[in-house]
């Protein structure tokens, strides 16, 4: 009879979270640029840097709405006898001055307008009084008003060849806004990475199917798929695998040829059906094995393997458990395909808001939310910490990081947590 412990299932050797994440990502490079409308960017990925092609605003306008004066012209104190200007135009915003102003002249001018050659100041409509004289319009100013108040000057806001976004930038609002005033119609931007999900497992059915004695539905492919969508990338979902090694290989084989990355959900554990875990380290296929076992809790089976040059993540059944394989593996390894500058999950300092008692030689990564009290960050657990629990994903912020443990955390105790926002480039 053939000795089971011989399969690879049972030949693993455990590496950290970090060592993990880190064969992963070196096995990564960012993928094509394309080209989109600006309205298409939103929450893309720049392929390229992006610097100022010249300086903004790119001609002095006014700040405020009043009258473009020279300050000399005004007096240099309060108690002085007030200016009394003649008024030359009427300038709104998007006119070309007619004429310069010269001393003794002011031209009325609206908030964004070019200011008029000869104007060096503007002064608030309120601080102004209108007059006729001599059959001219001119405007009565009482009080002294400091030279350049309340004009913005050519590139006083960016400067010509500024950089102002690396390559791997998310574009949001501010992005967008800057790339429209520098007239960017079209933006270069990374490919999107096609990310295909597989799930195995006979004991599944279809989310619509009825239930059946001893089967559950398939909860992983659709929260895959959503997270897939949010970290950046293009879910493909594939049929659902029962653990049968050719209909797994034939679902993988289709989704390697069609995908960058690969997820599959399942089979990676120490069970006789586990196909997965048998695929993965015994090199099948020509496949390279990059891990097939992480010193963490819950998904401590999460496999990685390198087919056909692209990488194949294998991540738990346990729903808890493949959210958080998703993560701090596959989140940081859609980014990458991004050309994202920060892959990995921003951390923060916080508190426990409650104790921790659970000892164990290996790291846990709690599903938990950010709190925030009396100007502290507290971290707290959405509910019991074990990989099958899908509740406890439902409201989870960031991953509690719990080191391995002799004694007891306390409430109070520091933590470290990762914060689950795929789409931030920076932490917060």
């Amino acid at each position: 009879m053939e000795n089971i412990t011989s399969s690879p299932r049972f030949r693993r050797q455990a590496v950290t979270p970090d060592e993990a994440a880190r064969r992963i990502l070196e096995r990564l490079s960012p993928l094509a640029a394309e080209t989109v409308p600006l309205a298409e960017a939103w929450d893309r990925h720049l392929a390229e840097p992006f610097a100022a092609p010249y300086g903004y605003p790119p001609f002095r306008r006014a700040m405020m709405d009043g009258y473009a004066v020279r300050a000399a012209d005004l007096p240099a104190k309060a108690g002085e006898e007030p200016a009394l200007l003649e008024v030359l135009e009427n300038l709104p915003a998007g006119a070309v001055p007619g004429v310069p102003v010269g001393p003794g002249q002011a031209s009325r001018i609206m908030t964004g307008a070019m200011m008029p050659e000869g104007a060096d100041t503007v002064v608030m409509l309120e601080m102004t009084e209108l007059e006729t004289h001599g059959g001219k319009t001119c405007v009565r100013i009482a009080k002294p008003v400091p030279k350049g108040r309340n004009v913005a000057e050519a590139g006083s806001e960016i400067q010509a060849g500024r950089p102002l976004f690396s390559a791997g930038r998310r574009i949001g609002a501010g992005e967008t806004a800057l790339l429209a005033a520098f007239g960017q119609a079209s933006v270069a931007v990374t490919r999107r990475p096609r990310v295909g999900v597989i799930s195995t497992g006979s004991e599944l059915l279809d989310v619509d199917m009825p239930p059946e004695p001893g089967k559950i539905r398939d909860t992983n492919t659709w929260m895959l798929a959503g997270l897939i969508r949010r970290a950046g990338g293009v879910p493909a979902v594939y049929r659902r695998a029962p653990d049968r090694r050719e209909e797994v290989l034939e679902r993988l084989r289709r989704a390697l040829a069609e995908c960058d990355l690969v997820l599959t959900t399942g089979g990676v554990s120490v069970g006789d059906s586990d196909v997965m875990a048998d695929l993965i380290g015994s090199g099948a296929e020509g496949g390279e094995m990059l891990f097939n076992k992480v010193a963490m809790r819950p998904g401590s089976p999460t496999s990685a393997a390198v087919w056909d040059g692209k990488l194949l993540l294998a991540l738990s059944g346990n729903p808890g458990a493949c959210f958080v394989g998703f993560h701090l593996f596959a989140a940081p390894a859609i980014r990458k395909l991004l050309g994202c500058a920060a892959v990995r999950p921003p951390a923060v300092r916080a508190r426990l808001m409650e104790p921790h008692a659970k000892a164990d030689a290996y790291t846990r990564f709690v599903r938990s939310r950010l709190i925030f009290e009396n100007g502290e960050v507290w971290v707290r657990p959405t509910g019991a910490d074990q990989s099958s629990l899908m509740i406890t994903m439902a409201g989870a912020d960031c991953l509690a990081v719990i080191p391995p443990l002799k004694e007891p955390l306390q409430r109070g105790d520091w933590v470290t947590a990762l914060v689950l926002r795929e789409t931030e480039d920076e932490p917060i």
